[in-house]
């Protein structure tokens, strides 16, 4: 997480949010053959202290995973910041403005009941956001078929013991240079940022 205590949010229930929104992760974790990263859509539980996922049976992390100390880290939307945007020039340097969300654990295996709730879970989420009527189901599949699918793949839970948090929105300058930056930043097309640095300039402003 960035170092400035400013780039940390004040309000721990944002880095669930964005975990849920987002939904996909990082996963790392050192190996006999050095440090490994895989990615995979992670699904976050009610109480925010667990978050389950799965990975490829031939994955290169798959096989050192299970109680090996892990990180999954949410990568949220990001922008270049110009120098030119600020007031003062001769001050200023470019920098990069951005949403990550880091989740420290130990990893542990689900068993075939686990995973398939993992699954199950998952495309709910999702399928919800697809709006299809009615939505997508196992149900659906053949069933050896999705047997064989499912012993190629394995699941895993990672209980939460740390949270790190970086929401780098150019909180810490005034609210005017900040509305500069989020129009500079709008108008490159990355209008995510922009929306996130002007609704936390007004929470903060309503707080």
């Amino acid at each position: 997480m960035h170092p400035n205590s400013a780039f940390r949010p004040d309000h721990d229930d944002l880095a669930a949010m964005f975990v849920r929104e987002i939904g996909f992760a990082a996963i790392f974790a050192g190996t006999p053959d050095g440090p490994r990263v895989a990615h995979a859509p992670v699904v976050l539980s009610e109480d925010n202290t667990t978050i389950r996922f799965h990975l490829s049976r031939g994955n290169a992390l798959t096989k050192h995973l299970d109680g090996s100390p892990m990180l999954a880290v949410i990568q949220g939307p990001d922008a270049y910041v110009s120098a030119n945007w600020y007031t003062d020039i001769e001050k200023s340097v470019p920098t990069w403005n951005y949403v990550a969300i880091e989740m420290e654990g130990v990893a542990q295996k689900l068993d075939d009941a686990g995973l398939v709730a993992q699954i199950d879970a998952l495309s709910a989420i999702h399928e919800a956001r697809v709006g299809e009527n009615p939505p997508w189901t196992r149900d659906k599949m053949d069933q050896n078929y999705f047997g064989k699918l499912t012993g190629a793949i394995v699941g895993f839970e990672m209980r939460v013991v740390a949270w790190r948090t970086t929401l780098k929105l150019s909180q810490n300058k005034p609210a005017d240079e900040r509305e500069r930056l989020a129009a500079g930043i709008e108008a490159t097309g990355n209008r995510a940022v922009a929306h996130l640095m002007r609704e936390l300039g007004r929470s903060r402003e309503g707080a």
